[in-house]
């Protein structure tokens, strides 16, 4: 299943690239500092962004024949996702590692949550940004630098992976509770869907009163 159909592929580039110049200011800047940690944060979000790029333009093309730009900046948003956990401990490698898996890994994610459970996320937040993120979570025990550069596997990565998986639970559960609270009350309050006579009209109009596109 290919990506969607943006109304202005290069607006949707000119955003991606902008998005992703903000981003190396919350990684590059979480250490509040102009030192080392931050030069190694934004490194390395780099490398997961630039790699994310790479394997989510050949997977697609190995899967569908022709690589896109939607994809490309797609990929990039999935690499910036799943680094950012993980953006003040691991090295080069580990960001290789982390960037390389998110370019194929939420890209699968996007196929099978909109196929398998018919969800309409348009802008595929849950499996680049969700998936992506707990990915670079979960990864970080194993990539970190020390841990790359030991034994791999010991007893303190592994209990940090359950520190870590811990952590996702917690917020995934905190996540759907208010998600399913703040639907019901926007549901209550304005409704969730309109008429499908609504929708096929366009809802710039119905909703708006104005279009956003005249093509008649």
């Amino acid at each position: 299943m290919r990506v969607r159909f943006p109304s202005n592929i290069p607006f949707l580039a000119l955003g991606a690239w902008i998005l992703c110049v903000g981003w190396f200011g919350f990684n590059g800047g979480s250490p509040f500092a102009a030192n080392g940690d931050a030069v190694a944060a934004a490194f390395v979000t780099h490398i997961s962004a630039a790699t994310a790029c790479c394997t989510w333009m050949l997977w697609e093309r190995m899967r569908f024949g022709k690589a896109s730009l939607i994809g490309i900046a797609t990929g990039m948003v999935a690499g910036l996702a799943s680094i950012t956990p993980a953006a003040g401990h691991v090295g080069p490698v580990g960001a290789l590692i982390i960037g390389g898996v998110a370019g194929i890994l939420c890209q699968e994610m996007i196929n099978i949550i909109k196929q398998n459970f018919s969800i309409d996320d348009s802008l595929d937040v849950f499996a680049v940004h969700g998936v992506g993120g707990i990915w670079g979570t979960l990864a970080l025990p194993f990539l970190a630098a020390g841990a790359l550069g030991g034994a791999g596997l010991d007893v303190s990565a592994m209990a940090q992976f359950v520190v870590q998986l811990a952590g996702v639970l917690i917020v995934a559960a905190f996540t759907v509770v208010m998600t399913v609270v703040i639907a019901l009350v926007c549901r209550a309050l304005v409704g969730m869907r309109t008429d499908k006579d609504e929708e096929q009209e366009g809802l710039d109009l119905t909703a708006h009163g104005e279009r956003a596109y005249d093509l008649s």
